[in-house]
This record gives C-alpha cells, sequence and structure tokens, in this order.
C-alpha cells in the first residue's frame, strides 16, 4: 500500500563551528571553509500526499513566507521528477528565523526527503543533492545527513565524526541581512584555506575542532551591524568561557560540556525580554539520514 502520510519530521538546526572567508569566485559568490554541527533543536514537518497534484503549505507556528523554501522544494521535485502527485506540508517553526542556524534550508532538506518517501521516487542521495543545490548553499548539507567539512559555496561535503557535547544557544530579537555581512569593510575575505587531512591528522583532531579550532570571519560585522551579537557573545563567554556566531548570525552559541556531563542552564532573567535561549545536544547524524539511499 502507498504512503499516504509521514508525520513528526525533523528538520534540524546546525552551528558553524567555525566559518573561515577564503576567497571570491569571479561570479562574485565567497568561497567558504566551515564544519557544520547538527543539534536536536529542530522544526517539525508533517507531509500528506495529495492526488491532485496541488502543492500547499500550512503554518502551525510563526508564519512563514507565501512561498518559502519548504514550497520550492516540492514545486522543484515535483517538476523534476515529473510526478502528478502534490502535498499539504505543515511546518511546526520552532527554530527562530535569521540565526545562521539553516533553519530554511532544513526545512528544505526534510521537504525533499520526505517527498522522496511519500511519491515513491527513490531517488538516490547524490540526485537529491545536485536538486537541493538549486535551492541553498545549505540545503545539500542537511540531505547528505552527517556532520561535514565544507567548502565551496556549500556544496563540497565532507562527512566527519566530532565528539557528542552540549551547546548553549542565544538568538538576539535582530536578524542581520547577509548582504551587509559580506560587503562590509570589517570582513575578512583571504583567511588562510585549511587542509582537512592537517586538522585530522592524528586522533585529537576531531576534538580540536570541535573545542575551539578557528573563528568565525562573519562576526566582526555582524557584531558591528548588531550589537546584540556582541552583547550575546560576551555574556556567553563570561558563563562558558567561548563563544562564537555561528552562520551570518545572529545566534551566537557556546560550548557548554561533553556528552555524559550534566546538561548546563541559563538563568530566565540572564537576558532580555524576546531573546530566545536553549541548551542543544550534538546530533552525530541527521535523524532521516536512513531513509535515502546513497
Amino acid at each position: 500500500m502507498s504512503l499516504r502520510a509521514l508525520y513528526d519530521l525533523p528538520a534540524p538546526a546546525k552551528l558553524n563551528l567555525f566559518l573561515h572567508v577564503v576567497g571570491r569566485r569571479a561570479d562574485g559568490y565567497h568561497l567558504l571553509q566551515s564544519v557544520f554541527q547538527l543539534v536536536d533543536w529542530a522544526d517539525r514537518l508533517h507531509v500528506e500526499r495529495r492526488d491532485d497534484g496541488r502543492l500547499a503549505r500550512h503554518d502551525l507556528g510563526a508564519p512563514l513566507p507565501a512561498d518559502d523554501l519548504c514550497l520550492r522544494a516540492a514545486r522543484a521535485l515535483q517538476a523534476a521528477s515529473g510526478t502528478a502527485l502534490g502535498t499539504d506540508i505543515s511546518v511546526d517553526k520552532q527554530l527562530p528565523a535569521g540565526a545562521g542556524m539553516g533553519g530554511g534550508s532544513s526545512d528544505a532538506a526534510t521537504t525533499l526527503i520526505a517527498l522522496n518517501r511519500l511519491w515513491g521516487l527513490d531517488w538516490p542521495r547524490a540526485r537529491l543533492l545536485e536538486l537541493g543545490l538549486t535551492l541553498g548553499a545549505d540545503v545539500p548539507f542537511f540531505i547528505g545527513g552527517h556532520n561535514a567539512f565544507v567548502e565551496g559555496v556549500g556544496e563540497r561535503l565532507t562527512p566527519i565524526e566530532l565528539p557528542a557535547q552540549h551547546f548553549a544557544v542565544v538568538k538576539p530579537p535582530a536578524s542581520i541581512a547577509t548582504a551587509a555581512i559580506f560587503g562590509h569593510p570589517l570582513l575578512v575575505r583571504n583567511s588562510e584555506a585549511v587542509i582537512l587531512a592537517g586538522l585530522l591528522d592524528d586522533d585529537q583532531g576531531a576534538r580540536r575542532l570541535a573545542s575551539g579550532y578557528g573563528r568565525n570571519d562573519l562576526q566582526p560585522p555582524a557584531a558591528d551591524n548588531c550589537p546584540d551579537v556582541a552583547q550575546a557573545a560576551r555574556w556567553l563567554e563570561s558563563r562558558f568561557g567561548n563563544s562564537r556566531m555561528t552562520g551570518s548570525g545572529s545566534a551566537v552559541f557556546a560550548r557548554a560540556g561533553m556528552d555524559g556531563s550534566p546538561m548546563a542552564t541559563i538563568p530566565a532573567e540572564a537576558f532580555p525580554p524576546g531573546w530566545v535561549v536553549r541548551m542543544c545536544r550534538s546530533l552525530g547524524r541527521h535523524p532521516l539520514c536512513g531513509w535515502v539511499r546513497d
């Protein structure tokens, strides 16, 4: 019997453990190197099959843009596969917008993974990765399913194993326009490229990556545009001894302990009303990783 619906599908967030801008392509896109770490803070999606070919999205939480990445992903897969089926996608939005945690890209990836199964397409991962890249640079990472060393504009992924740990994440109310960061005079655009083998040249390499290697080159211009980023970073630094902005912000995180240690807490009064604070656990792989064949 063919599937009619899939419920409670996670679309997890990611953290950039570091993010270096190592150059720029002739078309203006910046070349990046980063390590993406999956965490257990996630949106939740429900997808139901429609036989009339219509695509519709229903917001169960914060309203999304009319033509969000979920609908664009469904439309792209429908067109590329030639299926006559449609879907109702219900989104329980838990991840804050404008955080630099890949929420929209993760929603798109979960949509593609779910509809690949719901519509009976059985596309291999490589084919979904190719389609995902047309939707956004971060989408392939979430389809790939593993924590990864990321290069290029986000399309070159090397899966890596990282030690399990806890993170404290703080998201100020303000969001930052990505264009403002990449056009800012404080942005460093020529960080020295690293070689993954050099970072993982012994048994402690992955632990070094997870414990504070590098920096986020986007953080100085982001903090200059948004003082809340600097405030969040200072607070986390004082509490945990480290802090770093993720992606293009404005969320800031701190490493808050290894797996097996007690989960830290953040007092509710530590930040003004409207700030979102979350303690997260790392994920070793995407919860839906096994849904796509390699």
